[in-house]
């Protein structure tokens, strides 16, 4: 019998911690992907590349699997949440491209941009 109690409370405490790493908030804080924010800071917009990390708001990493954010490159009105458009003044957000240590992991797509759940 105890040892039936024991399997039942390690089985909820196992859904208990899978349903919290589902969620990204619980894994990075900063990022609030209901409003599309990271740390404060709109994921939309104009986008500056800086070339050193300490000029960025963000760091990103350039993935292909498991990003925080897809991203749709666009020419004009990046309005909505993913919508990156390149500038060189006039900047929402500076943005640091780094392999190591980035705060947010991003991926280049043609459609259907934004945070992923």
């Amino acid at each position: 019998m105890k040892g039936f109690t024991l399997i039942i409370c390690l089985c909820f405490s196992l859904l208990f911690s899978l349903s919290k790493i589902k969620n990204r908030e619980t894994l990075n804080p900063k990022i609030q992907s209901d409003i599309c924010r990271f740390d404060g800071k709109k994921l939309y917009g104009k986008i500056r590349l800086v070339e050193y990390a300490s000029q960025a708001d963000i760091k990103v990493k350039i993935v292909n699997s498991f990003p925080d954010l897809k991203v749709k490159f666009v020419e004009n009105f990046a309005n909505d949440c993913g919508e990156w458009q390149i500038v060189e003044h006039g900047e929402d957000l500076r943005v640091f491209i780094s392999e190591n240590f980035a705060d947010l992991k991003i991926k280049p797509v043609n459609s259907f941009p934004g945070m992923v759940r």
